[in-house]
């Protein structure tokens, strides 16, 4: 099934709602053959009795009853495929506005992107707009420290597969892109829904010299493995499994986790040590950064390792703020209806954590492209405003600064079901 061999990525979908992120996906998996025509054609049968024809490839993701009849991408799914050289686990990002909190516990673990973006007219303005979600995605991606991104200008087959049309996009994405810090991106024409330039060249588009999609994510280089650092894994959920007892899984984001490792999971304080590690329902003797993984712990119940608490070794324990503490984050505010003032108390994602904090303080107002400072202890911040501020989170989080742990060390702030900010960790004053 896989190879061994190949060098493995995480990849993340991400996109405005209905520009085809998950037709394009379930395409992607029939064309690298992660799916059979078989599964496929049991889609197509579903699709039709839920009377939505074309939407059969995004039927590969949508498995929940409910999602296939509301039409949207709610959880996260995991499938994995193989390029030439890679194989790839890719991560399913619910467009939807109101599942961008699992999107940015997904793109947190992903390595690299493909930003799908409707090439038809209307489209690609409203995704690109001050409040569409293709700009919101592109803000988060950066921030959740994605460097590699591919364009899919998708929809090829509705905007007549016309050049002028894809260079349009094109200019307009990439304004947008490199103002948030990205930089030689490629844009790929596709048609998810018609295959078209996902593996094979397509004839329809005789203007076009570059890569196919597959082409250019096999392109993608891995990020080198931060195995020196402390063990740093958050975890994601819990499951209890008859027989074993309680699993929980996560992603390694730093370090190596060996069988027979004494363990501390933060804050619960829970000590145990590592009986057994499992990635892909294959047994392994250590796990290291990029591995989703579940682990048996002696002795370890469901109230010891939740959605959110981190797992290290003993000897480097996971740093957790409590209330009386707090952290210093350096942020850019992305929208929000008025304006962000002290007091303001929204939610706090970090890798897998989702925790309420307080903005106790707004130190100062920073001009976004030099630095500098324009205002000392601004009275509020408003949509597209950045500043250096300090939160105190209302329960024990776990969080570290971003010079040392990036993987950790990186915040969205949402509020309302939307992204009010995205930041970075400069400081902790742990309060314990």
């Amino acid at each position: 099934m896989i190879m061994a061999d190949k060098e493995h990525l995480n990849l993340v979908i991400i996109g405005h709602i209905d520009h085809g992120k998950s037709t394009m996906m379930g395409a992607m998996l029939i064309e690298t053959g992660a799916v059979t025509d078989r599964e496929a054609r049991e889609l197509e049968k579903l699709a039709k009795e839920y009377d939505r024809d074309s939407w059969s490839y995004a039927f590969v993701f949508d498995r929940l009853k409910e999602e296939r009849q509301r039409g949207i991408t709610i959880d996260l799914a995991f499938r994995k495929f193989e390029t030439k050289s890679k194989y790839f686990t890719i991560i399913d990002a619910p467009g939807h506005a109101d599942f961008v909190k699992n999107m940015i516990t997904g793109a947190s673990q992903a390595d690299a992107a493909i930003l799908v973006v409707s090439g038809k007219k209307g489209e690609m303005e409203v995704g690109i707009a001050a409040n569409g979600q293709t700009r919101e995605h592109a803000y988060l991606a950066q921030t959740l420290g994605i460097k590699q991104l591919v364009v899919a200008v998708n929809k090829a087959d509705v905007y007549n597969y016309s050049e002028d049309r894809f260079k349009e996009c094109k200019e307009s994405v990439d304004d947008l892109l490199k103002s948030i810090g990205f930089k030689g991106v490629k844009y790929i024409p596709t048609s998810g829904m018609q295959m078209e330039n996902l593996s094979k060249k397509s004839d329809k588009m005789p203007w076009y010299d570059g890569p196919t999609l597959i082409d250019a994510i096999d392109n993608f280089t891995l990020p080198d493995k931060p195995t020196g650092k402390p063990l740093r894994l958050p975890i994601q959920d819990s499951y209890k499994i008859k027989g074993t007892g309680v699993v929980p899984v996560g992603r390694v984001e730093t370090g190596i986790l060996k069988k027979g490792d004494k363990i501390i999971i933060m804050p619960t304080g829970f000590k145990g040590e590592i009986r057994s590690i499992e990635m892909h329902h294959e047994e392994i003797p250590q796990a290291i950064p990029g591995d989703n993984i579940g682990f048996s712990i002696r002795g370890i119940e469901m109230k010891d390792a939740s959605r959110g608490d981190c797992l290290g070794h003993p000897q480097n324990v996971p740093t957790v703020v409590t209330p009386n503490g707090k952290w210093t984050g350096q942020i850019i505010v992305i929208w929000h209806p008025t304006a962000v003032a002290q007091g303001y108390t929204p939610v706090v994602h970090a890798h897998t954590a989702q925790v309420a904090a307080r903005f106790s303080s707004l130190v100062k107002k920073l001009d976004q492209k030099t630095g500098a400072v324009l205002e000392d202890s601004p009275k509020f911040l408003k949509k597209n405003e950045s500043a250096i501020v300090e939160l105190s989170p209302i329960k024990k989080m776990c969080i570290e600064k971003y010079e040392e742990f990036p993987e950790m060390g990186r915040f969205a702030v949402r509020d309302m079901g939307r992204t009010v900010a995205v930041g970075i960790v400069k400081d902790i004053e742990t309060g314990a």
